[in-house]
């Protein structure tokens, strides 16, 4: 099979990896030069991915294309219809990752609850919103790829002194804020339905241990294929017809809040989430070359998938939680691999200098490491456990990924009827040293 990735960081490096050491063919084309040697060594490149497109129509079926990032799906459709397999996303996708408040009255009309959500074109209409209705809420670019802001005070006078001393490129909008457990529910669309089951997901966003610090792209996430029907129908399933006129191929995942009242969707990825892919990989029961030929060729009615949890733990060096395009910072820093099983080592920014693995890449994401387990606390054990077999200069990870989803998450979830059932044994975590 013949893999071309599209891509402007290379954020999906392991999975092309595994694809090699399957016996594909892979080329991957990346776009922003502060990327240059990411996966530099590891993976064949191509400096111009249009050129490319004859090797891979000359596969006929075998031959895949697969982007990465967000605001391609008109490109891809356009792809699709000149007989290409593609798999990444669609203009559909785009619009409900990127037109936030859009994305809100199309789940209404789904009827789905929705937190009350407001555009705005500038910060002084966002100044007399909230002096007429004060609120707790949270500031989200409209495009998916912009900062999002939660608030903390009651009255919204911390999100106000935001925009009055940052105010943002319009249009953006403010979301009141849900209190409850942050779920994501997420699945492969083959560009007729869904592959069952889907997974969920529990993000660890803030840069430190205890929800401190910067909200970064992603520090760790625990995620399950188990006991997801009940989300899942009662929201993503709710998409398939719109997925389907959109002949969307790809992973969809959409963000909720869970409390008593219901499900509140927040957001949506439409596109290959990273570490997510790497984080889920240890469970699914299936290659990434008969994945990608399955979604394309729509072979597959469902996802082979293990049972039990994974852990994944982002292991981060300078200048993350910001890019090199704001700070400057030292790359080529060498990563040292103590035995570590490959299966559970996803290199990020990651290349090969004078035959040492170092490091590279614009934003410092430099692995994920994962480990899995019948329980959170296995998942999680088996994880750190790993973790401590990387070394490289000024790394940082957090060290309580799954802590509060063991101590009390998952049995508030059943209690409220959200999964069938939860063994005792997944409310034992103990804190990772």
């Amino acid at each position: 099979m013949r893999v071309l990735g599209i891509t402007e960081t290379c954020d999906l490096g392991s999975m092309y990896r595994r694809l090699l050491a399957e016996g594909h063919q892979v080329r991957a084309s990346i776009s922003n030069p502060l990327a240059s040697g990411t996966m530099a060594g590891l993976v064949p490149r191509s400096s111009d991915w249009r050129s490319e497109l004859g090797w891979i129509r000359e596969a006929g079926d075998d031959g895949i294309i697969v982007f990465e990032a967000i605001g391609f799906g008109e490109l891809q459709d356009k792809l699709r219809g000149a007989g290409f397999n593609v798999v990444g996303g669609s203009a559909f996708g785009d619009r409900l990752e990127n037109d936030r408040a859009a994305a809100q009255r199309q789940l209404a009309e789904l009827g789905l609850n929705t937190a009350s959500t407001t555009e705005f074109a500038d910060a002084e209409e966002a100044f007399s919103d909230l002096a007429i209705r004060p609120r707790r809420c949270v500031l989200k670019m409209s495009a998916s790829a912009g900062d999002t802001f939660v608030g903390v005070l009651p009255d919204g006078r911390d999100v106000s002194a935001l925009l009055r001393v940052k105010p943002p490129v319009a249009p953006f909008i403010l979301m009141d804020y849900v209190e409850g457990i942050e779920v994501g529910v997420g699945a492969f669309f083959n560009g007729t339905n869904f592959l069952r089951p889907a997974c969920l997901d529990w993000e660890h966003k803030h840069f430190f241990p205890g929800d401190l610090g910067e909200l970064t792209g992603e520090m760790g996430t625990v995620a399950t294929f188990e006991w997801s029907d009940a989300i899942f129908n009662a929201t993503l399933a709710k998409l398939e017809s719109g997925l389907r006129s959109a002949s969307h191929v790809g992973w969809v995942n959409l963000n909720l809040i869970i409390n008593e009242q219901g499900i509140w969707p927040l957001e949506f990825t439409c596109r290959f989430g990273y570490p997510g892919f790497a984080v889920l990989e240890p469970l699914q029961g299936i290659n990434w070359g008969d994945l990608l030929h399955g979604l394309c060729n729509r072979s597959l009615s469902c996802l082979p998938t293990r049972p039990g949890f994974s852990v994944g733990v982002v292991i981060s060096t300078p200048p993350f939680p910001l890019s090199r395009a704001e700070v400057d910072s030292a790359i080529g820093l060498p990563i040292v691999v103590d035995d570590l099983d490959d299966e559970h080592l996803h290199l990020g920014e990651a290349g090969i200098d004078k035959e040492q693995l170092v490091t590279s890449g614009l934003y410092g994401w430099t692995a994920v490491v994962t480990g899995t387990g019948s329980t959170v606390d296995q998942a999680q054990r088996a994880a750190y456990d790993r973790v401590r077999k990387v070394v490289t200069p000024n790394m940082r990870y957090r060290q309580d990924i799954g802590n509060k989803l063991a101590r009390w998450q998952l049995q508030q979830l059943a209690d409220w009827g959200w999964m069938k059932s939860v063994p005792s044994s997944l409310m034992a975590s103990q804190i990772v040293r």
